[in-house]
């Protein structure tokens, strides 16, 4: 199923998060993070400030970044995190320190 694209805009900092393959038959979940700003160095390790968090706040680390190098100013690419067993209701990506915001939180419900 098709879930709808994230955006959070803050800080002159644009991160957009489109989830990729969300079912309970996928392996690995996968969110397209798209990043553009014209004043902030996005040199961030996208594997060490991102977060899955299921509706019973458990907390998942990415297994993998797919994309963009550190730096510059437009950045895109694919965040990888095992997927949760069983679906939960609901879940969140958190992201920390991008730009000025200590943490951008993107949220999806299942039902």
């Amino acid at each position: 199923r098709k879930l709808e694209m994230k955006t959070d805009d803050q800080a002159s900092v644009t991160v957009t998060i489109t989830p990729i393959d969300i079912s309970s038959q996928s392996k690995e979940w996968k969110f397209n993070v798209l990043m553009d700003t014209h004043s902030v160095e996005l040199d961030q390790d996208m594997t060490q400030i991102a977060v899955l968090v299921d509706d019973q706040g458990k907390e998942y680390k990415p297994l993998n970044w797919e994309g963009g190098e550190a730096g510059g100013h437009h950045r895109e690419g694919v965040l990888v995190f095992n997927a949760i067993q069983p679906m939960p209701k609901s879940f969140e990506i958190k992201i920390k320190d991008i730009g000025s915001i200590p943490e951008r939180s993107f949220k999806w419900d299942l039902k």
